[in-house]
């Protein structure tokens, strides 16, 4: 009872630090932070304005003393105040806000995910940030392999699982047996370069200016990876390269899947590549199995049959994609055994 009593001191908590979004599991209680991995700062004093949501409707909007940003790039921590900072807060909003006298008794143990591709150099700012954020001890592990545990697969069997986890700044494949990674892949080309290719596609076909938010709201809102029975549209709004003035234009999904069709078709062939690399023996398990898609672009309406029908295999989407790698790190959190085997060494 009284061990049950003391344990609870130590909050246990999962973290998916990603471009895009950060997501936060807390043993007991699930998924208690999913926002935007935006930071809204002073410039001069470096003093934070805003975390996550509020900060991301700053974007494009601040006067000049402010900056709103994604403190990581690619996977990877590009400010480590930023993100340090972003960090905090949300241990702190997931947590609460502890007894600072306590505080250095009964800091958060914390499991976080990392790209497969990214340096020890990279490794060792994210084990930094997460330590000088306030947990007590932290945990690494590489996304695709707590993608594939979160998305509910059989890693520790002698079977070949094959995982490709599309989020904001990378695309991670991996094929993984008996709790190790065969073979990965970590790809620069996820849901902002089909952003970018939606921005640029506006500003080439009708010479209008958007913005990257407002190009993400269109790839979100009526994006598909095939055609659909009913096609969707949207009005967009921005700005003409011709005079500078406001216009409203008329976009349809056909005309988004054209604009981002290239960055699939890219993480297609980098996946076919993969599976042309894996050794024969585990090649009749991904025919069997598949491969299961994770990450927030596998929520692209149709993206499972594009990618079955150009690799010729079955393809599944996990039930929650974004929160694949978060739930992972999250069961291992209970499984300390599993845990000693997957997490990336720090030295």
């Amino acid at each position: 009872m009284f061990g049950q009593f003391l344990s609870s001191f130590f909050p246990k908590l999962a973290i998916d630090l990603g471009t895009a979004n950060t997501l936060v599991f807390q043993k007991g209680q699930g998924i208690v932070v999913r926002e935007p991995s935006v930071v809204a700062r002073q410039k001069k004093s470096g003093e934070v304005l805003a975390v996550g949501k509020k900060a991301k409707e700053m974007i494009g909007k601040t006067p000049e003393a402010i900056e709103a940003f994604y403190p990581l790039h690619d996977g990877v921590i590009a400010d480590f105040d930023a993100a340090r900072a972003m960090l905090s807060y949300y241990i702190n909003q997931a947590i609460g806000e502890r007894n600072k006298s306590w505080d250095y008794l009964f800091k958060p143990i914390v499991v976080i995910g990392t790209p497969s591709g990214a340096t020890e150099v990279e490794r060792r700012a994210v084990f930094d940030a997460v330590n000088e954020a306030g947990a007590g001890s932290c945990f690494l592990v590489e996304e695709p392999m707590a993608a594939a545990i979160g998305a509910g697969l059989s890693i520790e069997r002698p079977n070949g699982v094959l995982v490709c986890d599309i989020g904001g700044g990378t695309t991670e494949i991996a094929v993984i047996s008996l709790s190790g990674i065969v073979l990965n892949r970590s790809l620069k080309l996820a849901g902002y370069k089909m952003d970018k290719a939606v921005a640029n596609f506006l500003r080439l076909k009708y010479s209008l200016t958007v913005g990257e938010t407002t190009a993400e709201e269109v790839k979100t809102t009526i994006g598909t990876a095939v055609a659909q029975k009913k096609e969707k549209a949207m009005i967009v709004r921005g700005q003409s390269l011709e005079n500078g003035l406001p216009i409203t234009i008329r976009i349809t999904s056909a005309e988004v899947r054209e604009a981002i069709a290239p960055v699939l078709n890219q993480i297609i062939g980098e996946l076919s590549e993969v599976i042309e690399a894996t050794p024969p023996e585990l090649m009749s398990d991904f025919l069997e199995r598949g491969i299961t898609l994770c990450g927030g672009v596998a929520n692209l309406p149709g993206i499972d049959r594009l990618f079955s029908r150009e690799i010729k295999m079955p393809v599944f989407i996990a039930d929650d994609p974004q929160a694949a790698v978060v739930l992972g790190c999250g069961k291992l959190l209970e499984n300390a055994k599993l845990r000693g085997r997957v997490k990336i060494s720090i030295d």
